[in-house]
């Protein structure tokens, strides 16, 4: 099959072609392959990998969706291949940021000395809603309030980018495992020829972090996965994870705390729990200290994890670092805590709580993206470029009603990548989710959450927004 009618744009980087019919050498063997690939052969491939996610119910749920919330998420069938030497560039960016965001909780709930050097104002932490007071004075188990941390990174002609840190509750990696399963048997030739690193040792890696948490060194702690159950977007993911790492899955009625030690509920009685993956918001995780009419915590874990006689991933409060005015300032946090230059850039970012960028976004909202500062999955955001006048009108209310609630940035030519669409290669734009683990050590498996913008001239990525996802293969040396 071949790539005529592939759309070319030099304004945009395109990860396979590095000119018409001249694929980067990191892709020669796919397009190789897929060149060899009869149109009937490739739709069968697309079907297989299809069916696979089908079978297997990955799903999410779209919140909002008048058609019914439960989806399976699209994959498309041609993955996305990183060289290793730009992997190995990811890879130390990634390490040296999550380095640098757990010194920031440490200090913010602590001694604040970012703040009171003046590197970042007293004001953009302390009024985040996602700043949590009672984790003051606490000191998270080796540093690690973050263990487990998604950050989503974008290419354009000028390199890769930081979009964002997810800090709190990060979802995805179940689809990078599942991807790598569903194209790995569909191309498994190619792909053994490609020499990929596999990503299939996630749950391992994951394991070995929560273990290194264990209050008091335990040698082989009790691990639980706690969900807000069966109706979260996510509970596919929170299954196969438990599954992954021999973890209990467990809800908030399933635990609970007596004489600052956390159990669990089993029918040959109650059984001590040592480390706890939440996949539960700190305003649900403890009714005794975060909204009182939560059902889906349990009362006194604060209490317990602050007294060390349990392990959190991640910490109550990580969110105050993924806040996106707090992002502005990440490069400047590892020049402080680090003393190095950031090896990861930041998206030019204006936040629009300063006067001037205030009025640079709304002079310019047709051209720019503005996001609402505590806001995830691409929603309540304005793509400038692809809203109407009155949506910008309205949106532009909303933020001079409440201008520290926003953030502006430019409008990005997101890479291309080819995928299969109605039978012929078309681009569509992608960005990354690696996964980053945070223990005694740092652990990044090399692979990631390939994102795709399935619909047609899109920029958003969001599963939730219509995007979808490919495997993606980075490469050994």
């Amino acid at each position: 099959m071949d790539f005529k009618g592939y759309d070319m744009d030099p304004a945009i980087y395109d990860e396979m072609f590095q000119s018409r019919d001249e694929p980067r050498a990191q892709f020669q063997q796919l397009y190789d392959t897929l060149l060899g690939v009869s149109a009937g052969a490739l739709n069968s491939i697309q079907e297989q990998v299809t069916r696979s996610f089908s079978n297997e119910g990955i799903s999410f749920t779209v919140y909002g969706d008048d058609e019914g919330t439960e989806r399976i998420i699209p994959i498309d069938c041609v993955p996305r291949v990183i060289s290793a030497d730009e992997w190995r560039f990811l890879d130390d960016g990634l390490a040296q940021r999550i380095k640098a965001l757990n010194n920031f909780l440490e200090d913010v709930y602590n001694d604040g000395r970012i703040i009171e050097d003046g590197v970042i104002p007293a004001d953009v932490v302390r009024e985040c809603p996602q700043y949590r007071v009672e984790m003051r004075g606490f000191n998270a188990p080796h540093g690690a309030w973050v263990a487990i941390c998604g950050t989503d990174i974008v290419r354009t002609n000028d390199g890769f980018r930081v979009l964002e840190d997810n800090l709190r509750v990060p979802s995805g990696v179940s689809y990078m495992v599942a991807n790598r399963k569903a194209v790995k048997a569909s191309l498994r030739r190619v792909y053994r020829s490609s020499r990929v690193r596999e990503v299939e040792g996630y749950g391992r890696l994951l394991l070995e972090t929560l273990r290194e948490l264990a209050p008091g060194g335990r040698s082989d702690p009790s691990i639980a996965l706690l969900t807000p159950g069966v109706y979260n977007s996510a509970f596919y993911e929170h299954m196969f994870l438990a599954r992954e790492i021999g973890a209990e899955l467990v809800e908030g009625r399933d635990l609970l705390v007596d004489d600052g030690f956390v159990y669990m509920r089993t029918t040959t009685g109650l059984r001590r729990v040592d480390v706890i993956y939440r996949r539960v918001d700190d305003d649900f995780m403890d009714p005794l200290v975060f909204r009182p009419d939560s059902m889906l915590g349990v009362p006194g874990l604060l209490h317990a994890y602050r007294l060390g006689n349990v392990a959190l991933a991640n910490s109550p409060g990580t969110g105050v670092a993924d806040d996106k005015s707090v992002y502005a300032y990440v490069p400047h946090m590892i020049r402080y805590y680090l003393s190095e230059e950031p090896i990861l850039q930041n998206v030019e970012t204006y936040l629009c709580r300063r006067p001037k960028d205030l009025e640079f976004t709304l002079d310019n909202l047709e051209n720019l993206v503005v996001k609402r500062v505590g806001e995830s999955g691409g929603y309540g955001m304005l793509v400038g470029p692809h809203s109407t006048p009155e949506e910008r009108e309205e949106y532009g209310k909303q933020v001079r009603a409440n201008p520290a609630d926003f953030i502006s940035q430019p409008v990005l030519a997101l890479s291309r990548a080819p995928c299969l669409v109605e039978g012929a290669f078309e681009p569509r734009h992608v960005d990354l989710r690696p996964f980053i683990l945070h223990g005694q050590q740092t652990r990044i498996v090399p692979g990631a959450f390939c994102r795709v913008a399935l619909r047609r001239g899109s920029l958003v990525v969001n599963s939730s927004q219509g995007g979808g996802g490919k495997d993606l293969w980075v490469l050994e040396d």
